[in-house]
């Protein structure tokens, strides 16, 4: 019955949108519809049965389809799909590139240089290794590249269990809190710091305190589930018994090292990151092809096998989730929400806060985007409570949600999560975190509490 009323939904809002008439003047409700029913197919995936990759694709072709029937013309509608495209694009490419250099590394098991590092079997002492060591991470790399790492690391630590499902949902709450409190750590601070929002030191230092903050509360009380206590037997090292493919260390430094090279590509050429993750890539194709010349027997250990390999429906996802927003963007309902926050909700720390939680159901790109579209540097001065709230709250909010932010829709597909599963066992906490993380920053704003120089600026020795 799910399924037939699903697809009884689809085929009522195909033949509403053959009416051109009627969406040409109801075009915002014909998105709102269509987007409300396409995210519904996504998050109920298990129980009707369709991959949510196909939704996701279906639901963005449908929106742009709306979108040109509702826009002035077809030529402007035209111009703002290869505007977004290009901007997806660059997404989807860094993406690839990512999880492809990840996974031949993986297929040179480099992970066990990492692995045999990490000592600890105890259960409650991994949870907040790996929140921490993906946090600084994060702070390094990008939310999303860390997160890839993180969760093919946790698949050479843990078995699959339920265990390691809250170690990756750590892994989401520790990369979004780590790419918030520096400019080259998330999408959204690298737009406010790019557009003069915000300056590097500044935030670094107001925002370290609340974004540790919102990653320690999470693990506090995940600490307390049964998952993590009494489990011991299950985090042990897969990887003990495997040998490191043939020059796996070299492969290993050139993998880790093209990654954490993007920041610097881009500080140094000023293109975009995924340029320099698509050179990282070049680089260690040609060094794969040159340290295997005719060994048949390893073709598995080069780029072709790797690609085979990543997972493509889930790229695929991303692409539907972005195409759709920015499909929502184009039509100006975004900026609809923008501004009916800034009128019902007078206070600017509610706006911020409220942003971040928004974040955690619609993309957080297209959300700061718009804030920055609303408000100009005559109403928040550069590095005002405003601006680093909303680097902040746009950051940390996706993770309340697995759908919420890039990291969570690459653990969604790594894992094969759903979720239902992730709103019941990792919301709550996350919002914990993120409530608490808000307080931290006013808290420390009214007693002038700032962190020390010497410690924020490590994460910039490689960016800046």
């Amino acid at each position: 019955m799910l399924k037939a009323l699903a697809i009884f939904s689809a085929a009522i809002t195909g033949t509403v949108a053959i009416n051109h008439s009627w969406v040409a003047e109801n075009q915002d409700l014909a998105m709102v519809i269509l987007f409300v029913l396409g995210y519904g197919g996504i998050i109920f995936e298990e129980s009707l049965a369709f991959n949510k990759s196909g939704v996701g694709l279906l639901m963005a072709v449908g929106l742009w389809v709306i979108r040109s029937i509702g826009a002035p013309s077809t030529e402007v509608a035209i111009s703002e799909l290869t505007h977004a495209s290009a901007e997806v694009s660059e997404i989807v490419f860094f993406l690839l590139g990512a999880m492809t250099i990840v996974e031949i590394v993986d297929a040179h098991q480099g992970f066990k240089l990492v692995t045999d590092n990490i000592t600890t079997r105890k259960p409650l002492t991994l949870l907040w290794v790996v929140g921490f060591v993906t946090f600084f991470l994060s702070s390094i790399l990008d939310n999303l590249t860390s997160t890839i790492v993180m969760v093919s690391l946790l698949r050479k630590l843990v078995p699959q269990s339920e265990y390691r499902k809250l170690l990756g949902a750590v892994v989401v709450i520790a990369a979004n809190a780590g790419g918030a409190w520096t400019p080259i750590g998330d999408v959204t601070t690298t737009m406010l710091w790019i557009h003069g929002q915000i300056t590097t030191l500044p935030t670094v230092k107001d925002l370290f305190l609340p974004s540790v903050v919102s990653l320690a509360v999470p693990l506090a009380l995940l600490s307390l589930t049964s998952e993590v206590n009494g489990k011991g037997q299950e985090s042990r090292n897969v990887l003990a018994s495997e040998q490191m493919a043939p020059r796996g260390q070299l492969v290993f430094s050139v993998g880790i090292g093209a990654l954490m090279f993007v920041p610097v590509f881009k500080a140094l050429t000023g293109l975009p990151p995924f340029m320099g993750m698509l050179l990282g890539l070049g680089v260690l194709w040609i060094l794969t092809d040159a340290i295997h010349y005719g060994e048949s027997e390893r073709q598995k250990l080069k780029v072709p096998q790797a690609l085979s390999r990543i997972d493509t429906q889930g790229i695929l996802f991303f692409l539907g989730i972005l195409l759709s927003v920015s499909s929502l963007e184009a039509a100006g309902l975004l900026r609809e929400l923008a501004n009916y926050l800034d009128a019902h909700i007078p206070n600017i720390q509610l706006i911020a806060g409220a942003i971040g939680v928004v974040s955690a159901i619609i993309d957080n790109v297209p959300l700061v985007a718009a804030t920055m579209g609303m408000y100009d540097l005559t109403s928040f001065p550069r590095d005002s409570e405003f601006w680093q709230l909303v680097a902040y709250c746009a950051g940390t909010g996706g993770s309340m949600l697995v759908i919420g932010s890039a990291a969570g829709v690459a653990f969604m597909g790594m894992e094969k999560i759903d979720f239902f599963w992730y709103m019941r066992k990792v919301s709550g906490y996350a919002f914990a975190g993120y409530a608490a993380g808000i307080a931290a920053y006013l808290l420390a704003g009214n007693l002038h509490i700032t962190i020390p120089t010497a410690v924020t600026q490590v994460p910039f020795l490689m960016g800046s």
